[in-house]
């Protein structure tokens, strides 16, 4: 997989590059019609009409892919049909065609290509895009779609590029580094893909322009010191002005770097053994 570079030919395509999807995507096969649902975009706005995210809104109009994050068709072979761009997500998806028949999207390991076989079995052997109940993966393994409660779907790791690594497996429970860096307790019973998420270098591409950003439906964001008091704390004062405060603040006024945001006695903190950095 490689980056495609454009010629300068105006300032825009001089910082601009994309991920050459003719060496990466084949899609020939139409997936079911039934996998894709249609959505009402809010833009940032909560049941009351008001902006609770900033900086949303436009871009391009995108239909839902439906997504089958808990592949519980066990034991049944299936075959990888397409490899294909989901404008929902950064990874690629895949339509995968089950021996009974049945079709869903997947999401697309790292090296995965159409024709390939893969298998949801906790006696699957050990290749991208083969899920396994943690238990059953080998110490050192990277894999993602990673569930955090048995049954539940796979919630971690599902970014391109990323993946968690299994650590060490006691007794029910299993012990996973994240790609934060956090090393957190997992039921061993949960299941999870092997190999990395596709699509590795996308963290790569530069976007160029302002134009490429509203169409992935980002509006502009304004510095809170070129504001007005009303509008932000940093707002006011006669022509440049630093913050003007000890520490920074939210738009609502609340403290924003360095302070954590984590409940001190929330239910989770006895599953992770290192926090994230």
């Amino acid at each position: 997989m490689a980056l495609k570079l454009y010629k300068p030919t105006t300032p825009g395509r001089r910082r601009t590059s994309v991920v050459d999807y003719s060496k990466v995507l084949d899609k020939t096969v139409k997936a079911p019609s039934r996998l894709f649902i249609s959505h009402i975009r809010t833009s940032g706005r909560n049941n009351q009409g008001k902006i609770t995210v900033r900086h949303r809104g436009g871009g391009f109009k995108k239909m839902i892919r439906d997504v089958d994050f808990r592949r519980e068709k066990y034991d049944i072979p299936a075959t990888v049909q397409t490899v294909e761009y989901d404008p929902n997500r950064s990874a690629f998806i895949s339509l995968v065609a089950y021996a009974d028949g049945e079709k869903r999207f997947i999401l697309t390991p790292d090296g995965l290509k159409t024709g390939d076989k893969i298998l949801a079995s906790s006696t699957a052997p050990i290749k991208p895009g083969n899920r396994l109940p943690l238990k059953a993966i080998p110490i050192g393994t990277f894999v993602h779609d990673v569930e955090l409660e048995i049954a539940a779907g796979g919630k971690l790791a599902r970014g391109a590029g990323t993946y968690a690594v299994v650590q060490a497996v006691e007794g029910t429970q299993a012990n996973l580094k994240l790609p934060s860096g956090e090393i957190r307790k997992v039921p061993n019973g949960c299941w999870a893909t092997v190999g990395q998420v596709s699509n590795p270098m996308r963290m790569n591409v530069r976007i160029g322009k302002a134009g490429r950003r509203r169409l992935m439906g980002w509006r502009p964001t304004v510095r809170g010191k070129a504001m007005n008091p009303v509008d932000h704390p940093h707002g006011g004062g006669e022509g440049h002005n630093p913050i003007g405060m000890k520490y920074p603040k939210t738009p609502t006024g609340k403290h924003a770097l360095g302070v954590k945001t984590r409940k001190k006695k929330k239910y989770s903190n006895r599953m992770i053994l290192r926090r994230r950095k």
